[in-house]
C-alpha cells in the first residue's frame, strides 16, 4: 500500500526490545566539528546535521520542515495526519522520496482538502519552527481516551532507565528531542529528531504505516509538555503522555478536559502528574540505593 523510500532503514537489533530505536553511528545524522574548550584546547564534537525536507500531499506542496532526515516517510505520514489533513481509514497508494531534492510526497486514493488547511497555517512555538494548522483540534473533543488504560509507577521507572541509557544522538550530541512509544514498562518506538513535534509525527505515521494500534500504550517525550504534545497525542488515541521535562499551562488544561494522564519531571523515582492522577497505580520499584543523582538508574 506504500513505498519505502530508498535509503529508509527499520532499525531493529536482536539484543533489544525495541522495536525502532536511535541508530547514532548512521553517518548521515551527525558530523564532526572542530572548535575549543572554555581552556582553549583543540577539540572535535559530533554536532546533529539538519536537511530541509518539502513535503506534498498529491500535487500540492503542504511544508519544508527541519528535520535530521531519517524515516522522511514515516515523518511525512504522520505529519499529515496529525494536521488532520490524511484520515485514519485514508488508502495511501505511495510515498516517494528524493533525497537529492529533500523532497517527500505521499499519494492517496481520496482526494484531500488540502487547499483549507493550507488557509490556517500557523506558526507553532515548537523548536525548528515547526508548523500547525489552525484547525488542529477539529477532532480534540471527539477523541474518547480508554478509561480503563494504568500507569504502573514501576513501569515508569523501567522507562526511565532504559529510555535514558540507550544509546541514542542525544547522548552522542545532543540538540535533540526524543519520542518513544510504550507499552507497559517496554519502550517500543523510538525516534528523535531536532523539533519535538517531528519526533511525535515520525512515531504517529511509522504506526499508521504499520497497523500498530494505540491500545495499552503510553507515550514518553524528552521535552516539555505543551499544548501541541497534548493535542497529538490525544489525536493518536494514546491515554498517557510523560515526560523528563515539565509542563506548560495550556497543555495541562488541554490535558485535564480530555481526561489524558500527563506525567512530568520524570526522573528515577520522581515524577509530578498533573491530569489523569487516576491512573496511576503506585506499585513500587526500584531502591533509591540503585539512583543516579542525576535521577537516572546505576547499571
Amino acid at each position: 500500500m506504500f513505498l519505502v523510500p530508498e535509503g529508509t532503514t527499520r532499525h531493529i537489533s536482536p539484543m533489544s526490545k525495541f522495536i525502532v530505536q536511535p541508530d547514532p553511528e548512521d553517518s548521515r545524522l551527525t558530523r564532526p566539528v572542530s572548535g575549543k574548550d572554555h581552556e582553549g584546547r583543540e577539540v572535535d564534537i559530533d554536532v546533529v546535521m539538519e536537511r530541509p525536507l518539502t513535503l506534498f500531499l498529491n500535487n500540492q506542496e503542504i511544508v519544508t520542515m527541519m528535520t535530521i532526515g531519517d524515516y522522511p516517510d514515516c515523518l511525512a505520514v504522520g505529519y499529515l495526519l496529525n494536521q488532520n489533513m490524511l484520515h485514519s481509514d485514508d488508502v495511501v497508494t505511495g510515498i516517494d522520496f528524493d533525497e537529492d531534492l529533500d523532497v517527500v510526497v505521499v499519494r492517496t486514493e481520496r482526494e484531500t482538502d488540502f487547499e483549507d488547511k493550507m488557509k490556517k497555517k500557523t506558526l507553532t512555538s515548537g523548536c525548528a519552527q515547526g508548523t500547525v494548522f489552525g484547525d488542529l483540534m477539529e477532532k480534540f473533543d471527539s477523541v474518547h481516551l480508554p478509561g480503563d488504560a494504568v500507569l504502573n509507577t514501576s513501569w515508569l521507572l523501567m522507562l526511565n532507565r532504559k529510555i535514558n541509557t540507550i544509546p541514542s544522538l542525544y547522548l552522542k550530541a545532543g540538540a535533540i528531542h526524543g519520542c518513544v512509544l510504550c507499552e507497559e514498562g517496554r519502550p517500543l518506538i523510538y525516534m528523535e529528531d531536532v523539533g519535538r513535534h517531528n519526533a511525535v509525527d515520525k512515531i504517529a505515521g511509522y504506526m499508521f504505516l504499520n497497523q500498530i494500534t494505540a491500545q495499552g500504550k503510553m507515550f514518553y517525550t524528552t521535552g516539555r509538555l505543551t499544548s501541541e504534545m497534548v493535542i497529538k497525542t490525544v489525536q493518536m488515541g494514546i491515554p498517557i503522555l510523560i515526560s523528563r521535562s515539565g509542563f506548560t499551562a495550556w497543555g495541562v488544561d488541554l490535558a485535564r478536559r480530555a481526561g489524558l494522564t500527563l506525567v512530568g519531571r520524570a526522573r528515577g523515582r520522581r515524577f509530578i502528574v498533573l491530569a489523569g492522577e487516576e491512573r496511576i497505580v503506585y506499585d513500587g520499584g526500584e531502591t533509591e540505593e540503585n539512583e543516579d543523582r542525576d535521577g537516572t538508574f546505576a547499571g
